[in-house]
């Protein structure tokens, strides 16, 4: 999207000139939890502003709030917002909205949700369909991996907010100490380069990753089937039991029987791992963005900036293409809130636009969802790690895409885990995933 231009879709949407000319609005209050009676859609303030409600997570850095006072001040008596903040926990908040959702009462007109919520919505009719409006020469401007999260059957129900994705770190320091100039490309090259690199540092551990039987696990395990070539659904046929899914996972075992990884790492979820390498006490980690702002405060990180990098997850074999597991939120319509779309809309479009990214980038850390942003000389150097794990970031892959997928989850996190743990084998698990996942596909 161009920040300059009228950015209008399907003919039908505000431009972003003309929304911008409306006036401003009074700041935007904060709700609490609960929803009241009645459809999120066609009330008015007593001033005759439009008011829509957001419904999102915390944001204690307070980026949000900026950006929201700043589109209500814009837009003074056409259009108010009022943001109701959620569960931090996404797993709380999906619970919460999905209750609302099923009741048709919600007092929500725009979801703040998570990247594996929009299928689960769209295939009971909750979200709007956004197809019209945000085109696919508009969706051209965003990063490939949020744009696959938010379409389901061929129609696009939300536009990407802010993105995340699984990240290999490592210590420069100690790899350039043992002689490497460059991170490992596959994870046979990773055992070994950490080998040495133990030997000559006496780290304690050469890797650490989120093996927990939860999301996090979830989406570890499955950045091990991708790059080894395997997969979870094709349409809505499981794949999953596959010679290359077994080599992600038998791969990710020997982790820890080959004494790379601790003994613990079946129960290591993302502040276990991140509080071994911030420690000094692991050469390579996989984990999630915030990592690396922490390394900035000695309160919270014996290591330093500079003595980290970010690279691509090492691959099965070469010739494997690395993929990082898709994490991050997307914009997404209550189907109640059609009769003010209008006014939605303006709201969605101001919030996606290069300045609005910027901003949340900027003062909440949140990574951008469009391209442009990672050429943006001000992002990169207040948000390092949108720089140095470009690379990550432009080869992100959703999880399966899949109105049932909460189940697919609850069935995948508890496999991976007794895998992981040497409980049952990989075939075993795969073999049981193969029948769990087809039949709960096959209920959809």
């Amino acid at each position: 999207m161009d920040g300059e231009g009228t950015r209008r879709m399907g003919g039908r949407g505000v431009s972003r000139r003309g929304f911008l000319k409306m006036g401003g609005l009074a700041g935007a209050a904060v709700l609490g939890g609960g929803f009241a009676a009645g459809c999120g859609g066609g009330e008015e303030s007593s001033g005759g502003a439009v008011e829509i409600t957001l419904g999102f997570i915390p944001d204690e850095a307070g980026g949000l709030q900026t950006l929201l006072d700043r589109f209500n001040r814009e837009n003074r008596g056409e259009i108010q917002v009022k943001w109701r903040q959620m569960p931090a926990s996404s797993a709380e908040f999906f619970e919460q909205m999905q209750a609302e959702l099923q009741s048709g009462r919600s007092t929500m007109d725009v979801i703040g949700g998570d990247v594996v919520w929009p299928a689960q919505f769209a295939a009971n009719g909750y979200i709007l369909d956004l197809s019209d409006r945000f085109t696919g020469e508009m969706q051209r401007e965003y990063l490939e991996g949020p744009i696959q999260a938010v379409q389901y059957e061929g129609k696009t129900y939300g536009v990407p907010w802010f993105t995340d994705a699984g990240m290999f770190y490592y210590r420069t320091d100690l790899l350039e100490k043992s002689g490497f100039s460059e991170p490992p490309k596959t994870w046979d090259e990773m055992k070994s380069m950490s080998e040495k690199v133990r030997a000559d540092s006496g780290t304690k551990f050469g890797f650490v990753f989120q093996g927990a039987q939860d999301e996090g696990g979830v989406v570890d395990a499955l950045e091990h089937i991708w790059n080894a070539g395997g997969d979870v659904l094709d349409g809505d046929r499981v794949i999953i039991d596959s010679p290359e899914s077994a080599e992600g996972l038998a791969l990710r075992r020997s982790l820890i029987t080959d004494g790379v990884a601790p003994q613990a790492s079946g129960d290591y979820t993302t502040q276990e791992s991140q509080a071994s390498f911030t420690n000094g006490d692991v050469v390579f980690m996989r984990n999630w963005p915030f990592v690396h702002a922490l390394l900035s405060d000695p309160e919270t990180s014996r290591v330093k900036p500079g003595q980290v990098d970010i690279g691509a997850l090492p691959v099965a074999g070469e010739g494997d293409t690395s993929f990082s597991g898709l994490g991050g939120w997307n914009f997404m319509v209550n189907a109640t809130a059609e009769d003010k779309i209008e006014e939605i809309w303006a709201f969605i479009e101001f919030m996606s636009a290069p300045e609005q990214q910027q901003t949340f980038a900027i003062e909440s850390a949140r990574l951008p969802t469009l391209k442009s942003l990672y050429e943006d000389d001000e992002v990169l150097n207040k948000l390092p790690v949108a720089r140095l794990g470009q690379e990550a970031l432009q080869n992100t892959r959703p999880r399966p895409v899949s109105p049932v997928y909460s189940d697919m989850s609850l069935e995948m996190a508890e496999e991976f885990n007794a895998a992981l743990k040497g409980e049952v084998s990989v075939d075993e698990a795969l073999a049981t995933l193969q029948r769990g996942l087809q039949d709960i596909a096959d209920q959809a």
